[in-house]
């Protein structure tokens, strides 16, 4: 699908040129024109640059998988202690 009409950038240029290094409208301007014209098409460009960036996993989010990766290396401390295991590793 076209992005920008003037120029005839689709949106597959507009995903390679970000995957080069192309982070802003500006920097897609500069690599194929894309925005230069009518200007019509920036903001869909800006769109298509804000999909490629990873959005960062929320506190919470961490925490709770970080809890959860302890809890079963407690369990599994906690059952090798049940069993009689002599080796046991804390980590700290």
């Amino acid at each position: 699908m076209y992005v920008c009409s003037c120029f005839a950038v689709t949106e597959e240029q507009v995903r390679a040129h970000r995957a080069s290094g192309c982070g802003t409208p500006r920097a897609i301007a500069g690599r194929c024109g894309a925005g230069t014209d009518c200007g019509g098409c920036v903001r869909r460009i800006q769109a298509l640059l804000d999909r490629g960036r990873r959005v960062p996993e929320p506190v919470e989010a961490i925490e709770a998988r970080l809890d959860a990766e302890v809890r079963v290396e407690i369990q599994a401390e906690v059952r090798g202690l049940q069993s009689g295991s002599d080796a046991v590793s804390v980590a700290a």
